[in-house]
Formats: structure tokens, C-alpha cells, sequence
């Protein structure tokens, strides 16, 4: 049995890259960049009005000026401008070569062809320079950037229209137990619905990865090693929910092994989720999450989470880490790393007390999961302590 540390570094040292792709920008959300990108024109790419107002050459003390023209947005033509005249000018439109300030229209009145000046404003005034935001060829992305919606507007604003990234990984879901059924259906005797699926799908969407392959199996050798071997031969990763534990119908080790997957770990120091098992055949990447559904979705967060997102390409693929204050005191007489869930309110954290591995009631509300670690015997109430926060 390894720690969660040790197996958290196994989980990212065995993340070997997907391969790259070429996406349209408008289709990038959620991606990560294969390359660095460099600014192909400056922003703005000509000098700018800041504001609605007027254009003009500054002079100190200068209180009127004569009104010479109009410019808009988007305008190709700007007019010429001389000492002593004003440009009516609005947000976006470029500034005449000459004029050197633009002041907004708030602080003139205009009367009998005269603008009048009432708040004289600095020299350079709302005016956006050439490459204010960015210089042409400057690096503005650095490979492994997380797009985001900002990111986008950004890469458009460039007129960049697609970008490489890292291929999403292909994820197939099995699902074993016999005692499994479907949602939807009146529950016979003895059974249970089936909700680890659909809850990873559901997490996986969260990554950006839709299509998902569900693949239910009889808790027979034959079947889940024959299921195995068909998502292998067509899918990146494969998570197993269930049957990774050595009961007389859990018959997942033992199928992985007969289809040449190679274990890296098997069982984490760790509660929940202590039965959890990870390995790799070439660049196929396999995990055997707990069947408790609760400890399945600890385990996602923990260990898959990470590990797709540096397959994907991330440079920080775990889930942030941040401290709040403890309501009330934990004890671990487990020696074992804890992973309790938790609802943080502003600068306060406490646990649920349904903390059962088959408990996802709980887990519904939480919003972090509050990290003891295995050599921490007592957590006080008031004291800082580190959690996982959920809300990513």
C-alpha cells in the first residue's frame, strides 16, 4: 500500500501526452495549448479613442476649439486636423495622425459651431496607443495554457481563427456487479441502481469530455475480461467501477492482467478509497475506482482528474488546494490520509457527518473535500486547515 502522494506522482509521471490536434478557436473551451502563440498583429493595431469626445492637438491653457469633422468606429477614412480644431471622435474610432488627447464629451459644450472646453484634460488623454495590449510578435499564450472564454475573445481579437491543442481523451466507463440495474425501471429485489456511470460521465463533461463510452459486465471472468479488451483496443482510458477488490465475483485484477495491462499501484493509504488500482498497457491508461460511489468519485478527483488533464496537456492538472478555518474539531485514528466532505462558507469549513464511502447525499452538498493527513492524529476546531475545493 502506497500514500497519496506517492500515488498521485505515479499518476502524472504515467500521463503520456495525446496527441495534437487543430481546433477552431470558437471550439477550444476546455482545451490546452500544444504550442505557444505570438501575437500576429499588435492590440490595438492603430491608435484609438478611449472614449466618446473629441480629438485635438493640446495646448496648455486652451479653452475652445472649432469643430473640423467626424470619425466613428470602423471608419477608413479619418479627416486631417490643424491647430485649434476638434475631431468629433467616439469609444474604438481612430485618432487623427495629429491629434495628441481626446477629451471626453462630458466636459464640453458646444455652441454656435464652438466647442468649449470646460475641463481641460492631461496631455495623451484616452487615447490607446498601438499595441497597448500587445506587441506584434510577442508570446501571449504559453503552451500548456488552460483556454478559457477570456482566452478565446482574446485569439479572436487577434484574428486567429484556430489553435493547436491536445486531442481529448477517448474514456470508456465499465461498470461490473450483478446487483446492478438501470434507473428508470421498477427496482427488483435484492438490486441496486446503477449511478457510478452516468456520475463519471457527468464528471468527465465537467473536463470537456463528452463522449463517453458506457459498458456494462456480467461478474463473470470471461466478460470483463472480454469487456476490457474491446475498450482498450478503441478508447485512451478505461475506468472500471466495481470488482477491483479480491472477492469471489470481483474478477477485474484478474482480467487486466490477462490483457497485459501492467499495475502501477494497487491500494492507496487512504478513506475513502483505499481499494483503488492504476495501470497502463503502451499509451492506454487504466483505473480500477471503488464500487462505493462515494469513494468512486473521491478517487476521480483525487487521481483521475489530474491525470487526464496532464494527458490533455495541463501544467497544473490537480485540483487547487486552499485553507479556511475548522468549525469543529476531526480526529483520524486511522493512520490513514482523510478525504471528508465539506461545505466551505466563506472563510469557515465543516464537515458532513454522513462520511460512509457509499454516501453520495453528502457529497451532493459538498463543495470541497476537507484533506486530513495520515500522520495528523486531531484536527482543532479553529485551526487552518487544507481542502480540496470542488468548484472548478
Amino acid at each position: 500500500m502506497i500514500s497519496v502522494a506517492q500515488a498521485q506522482k505515479i499518476v502524472i509521471e504515467k500521463a503520456s501526452l495525446l496527441p495534437r490536434t487543430l481546433v477552431p478557436v470558437s471550439k477550444s473551451r476546455q482545451r490546452y495549448l500544444a504550442e505557444a502563440i505570438s501575437a500576429p498583429i499588435s492590440l490595438p493595431p492603430f491608435r484609438q479613442s478611449a472614449m466618446d469626445g473629441y480629438a485635438f492637438i493640446y495646448e496648455e491653457g486652451i479653452t475652445s476649439l472649432t469643430l473640423a469633422g467626424k470619425v466613428q468606429a470602423g471608419a477608413t477614412k479619418v479627416p486631417q486636423l490643424k491647430k485649434g480644431e476638434a475631431i468629433r471622435i467616439f469609444t474604438g474610432a481612430p485618432v487623427p495622425d495629429a491629434a495628441n488627447t481626446v477629451i471626453i464629451q462630458e466636459h464640453t459644450q458646444f455652441e454656435d459651431q464652438i466647442l468649449h472646453l470646460q475641463k481641460l484634460p492631461a496631455k495623451g488623454a484616452n487615447i490607446r496607443p498601438v499595441g497597448e495590449q500587445v506587441t506584434e510578435g510577442v508570446k501571449v499564450l504559453e503552451q500548456g495554457h488552460a483556454i478559457n472564454e477570456a482566452s478565446i475573445g482574446f485569439l479572436a481579437g487577434l484574428g486567429i481563427t484556430e489553435v493547436s491543442v491536445y486531442s481529448l481523451p477517448k474514456v470508456a466507463v465499465l461498470m461490473t456487479g450483478d446487483e446492478l440495474q438501470e434507473p428508470g425501471t421498477p427496482l427488483e429485489p435484492n438490486q441496486i441502481y446503477e449511478s457510478n456511470g452516468i456520475m463519471l460521465k457527468n464528471a468527465l463533461a465537467r473536463l470537456g469530455i463528452i463522449e463517453v463510452t458506457l459498458v456494462k459486465a456480467k461478474d463473470t471472468f470471461k466478460e470483463t475480461k472480454n469487456s476490457i479488451a474491446q475498450a482498450l483496443e478503441t478508447h485512451d482510458v478505461l475506468l472500471v467501477s466495481g470488482g477491483i477488490s479480491v472477492g469471489d465475483y470481483d474478477f477485474v485484477q484478474e482480467a487486466l492482467k490477462a490483457n497485459s495491462v501492467t499495475e502501477h499501484f494497487y491500494k492507496v493509504n487512504q478513506k475513502p478509497g483505499k481499494p483503488l488500482w492504476f495501470g497502463t498497457k503502451d499509451s492506454k491508461s487504466v483505473f480500477g475506482l471503488p464500487g462505493n460511489p462515494a469513494s468512486s468519485l473521491t478517487a476521480f478527483y483525487v487521481y483521475v482528474l489530474p491525470h487526464l488533464r496532464a494527458r490533455m496537456g495541463s501544467l497544473s492538472p490537480f485540483l487547487p488546494t486552499r485553507k479556511a478555518r475548522l468549525t469543529e474539531a476531526v480526529k483520524n485514528p486511522f493512520g490513514k490520509t482523510l478525504f471528508l466532505k465539506a461545505r466551505v462558507t466563506d472563510d469557515t469549513i465543516t464537515p458532513y457527518t454522513g462520511q460512509a464511502s457509499s454516501m453520495l447525499n453528502t457529497y451532493a452538498l459538498s463543495n470541497a473535500l476537507l484533506v486530513v493527513e495520515e500522520n495528523q492524529e486531531i484536527l482543532e476546531k479553529g485551526q487552518q486547515v487544507g481542502y480540496i475545493d470542488l468548484n472548478f
